[in-house]
């Protein structure tokens, strides 16, 4: 049978579609509509039905096949039938709609119970009061024009804050012309080698030296660029410069580099300052190959031991570019850094940054300048020296309590420091810290992948991130999961 419509608006209010498709009886057929129409709502509790007689008329049905499906959903309940008040849909609540569950979203690993990653600060530390105080002050005195398009280079208010600075805290030679604000390191990095212009199209060409240890995803945004990376050793010394000065060449053939990425003030993340005889090399090899220095001052303010060691961009300002930003210093959520450039390098960065929706946020760059400016950076970076020299202090106690023949090394400055590990541990080591609910990494995840120079096992903690309240049971679960003494397995010595 077709879908059919019952014409019984006088009768029951409504016109009412039945879907009298479908195989069976017409009993059954007419049946199965009746209960989808009470089911879907096209037919409320209390609607009352049209006589047998008149929908069996309406649908060209004999009236006993009618009068069989109202007894028989009255028998089931749907439909109630009372003298003097005619067949009508029973007055009972319907069953909700099963709703349509969403897919179950990929199993994810539980957030780990102490996060000891390295490479940001104690987010809980972050000067609220300060910053938002710095803040108004700033908008109430920005000039109106701070609002419409800008300056690529960056605000001048911030730029002219961070000549003073830099000048005064790290030994930087600059002016604010020199500076271009960015919104992070990575930012810059491709600003300088990628650019708007895409692979291979940036400011720098390469290859360039790196650290046999550092960030991956560092060399990641040069070999992205079309820039081929090769590692230079470590020692106790810092980066290994007389490689360059033997000629370093990609994979011991093909052109030179052009250049050197470095942490000179605190190698990441081996840690120790560069040796000024090998910084004072770096800047000849330099000078002397027409080469350029990135020097990556990621964490230069916070040193424990004795005074911050200063910029090597100050031996040669032509030669060098001085990256830095507020990601440890501050907070990586303030999205600001800058690149101290040589002069003739500025007009082909600007010209790289482009449009002016990769910028960094204009009030963020009023509201850092007014809080370098007010005194305010100062005091929060003393502050957080104090507090991280501290939790520096008691993982060295730890260490020397519960693991003294595990050596931390890079203490003397940073956020972090690298846990020496005996031969063959570094693997265990990270899994055992995993089942201590320890967030960690083992420092082979930061060796490049061509690096030529001994392995060595460690693991890097990240002493900055946990909360205060936290940090005290970090460390005792990494104490817990460090490998045992060798000498002491299987009894006394």
């Amino acid at each position: 049978m077709p879908d059919s419509w019952v014409n019984s608006a006088e009768r029951i209010g409504t016109d009412l579609h039945l879907d009298l498709s479908g195989t069976g009886s017409r009993r059954a057929v007419l049946i199965r509509a009746l209960r989808d129409a009470v089911r879907e709502g096209r037919l409320a509790p209390g609607t009352r039905l049209p006589p047998y007689r008149s929908l069996a008329a309406d649908l060209g049905l004999a009236r006993n096949t009618v009068a069989d499906a109202y007894a028989e959903l009255v028998a089931e309940g749907w439909l109630t039938a009372r003298q003097g008040s005619g067949t009508r849909v029973a007055e009972r609540v319907a069953p909700p709609k099963r709703p349509r569950l969403p897919k179950p979203a990929p199993a994810r690993p539980a957030a780990p119970a102490y996060n000891l990653l390295q490479g940001t600060p104690d987010a809980a530390s972050f000067p609220r009061t300060a910053w938002l105080a710095a803040a108004r002050r700033a908008l109430a005195a920005a000039p109106n024009e701070a609002f419409g398009p800008g300056d690529p280079r960056g605000r001048i208010e911030l730029r002219r804050a961070l000549a003073d600075y830099l000048t005064r805290a790290r030994g930087v030679r600059v002016d604010a012309e020199r500076i271009v604000v960015c919104s992070g390191f990575a930012h810059a990095l491709r600003l300088l080698f990628g650019g708007s212009r895409g692979a291979g199209g940036g400011v720098l060409r390469g290859p360039f030296a790196v650290e046999s240890y550092g960030l991956g995803f560092h060399r990641e945004i040069l070999e992205s660029s079309g820039v081929r990376t090769v590692p230079l050793g470590l020692d106790e010394q810092g980066a290994r410069i007389e490689e360059l000065a033997d000629g370093a060449r990609v994979r011991g053939e093909g052109p030179r580099v052009r250049g050197v990425l470095l942490t000179p003030a605190h190698q990441f993340p081996t840690g120790g300052p560069l040796h000024a005889s090998r910084r004072a090399a770096a800047v000849d090899w330099a000078r002397a190959h027409g080469g350029l220095i990135l020097e990556d001052d990621y964490d230069g303010e916070f040193r424990y031991d004795r005074e911050p060691v200063g910029a090597v961009q100050g031996l040669d300002p032509e030669h060098v570019v001085y990256l830095g930003s507020v990601s440890k210093s501050l907070s990586p959520a303030v999205r600001i850094g800058w690149l101290v450039l040589p002069e003739q390098l500025v007009p082909a960065v600007l010209a790289a940054k482009g449009e002016r929706e990769a910028w960094a946020s204009v009030l963020d760059q009023l509201t850092l300048a007014e809080f370098i400016a007010s005194g305010q950076y100062d005091r929060h970076i003393r502050r957080m020296r104090q507090r991280y020299r501290s939790r520096r202090d008691r993982l060295v106690a730890a260490l020397s309590e519960h693991a003294p023949h595990i050596t931390a090394t890079g203490i003397a400055a940073g956020l972090h420091a690298v846990l020496r590990l005996p031969p063959g541990t570094e693997a265990s080591a990270v899994k055992a810290a995993a089942w201590q609910g320890i967030a960690l990494e083992g420092l082979a995840q930061f060796r490049h992948p061509a690096a030529t120079m001994p392995t060595a096992d460690g693991l890097v903690v990240g002493y900055s991130t946990p909360a205060e309240h936290a940090y005290g049971a970090a460390v005792d679960a990494l104490c817990r999961a460090l490998p045992p003494d060798e000498r002491y397995e299987g009894g006394a010595p």
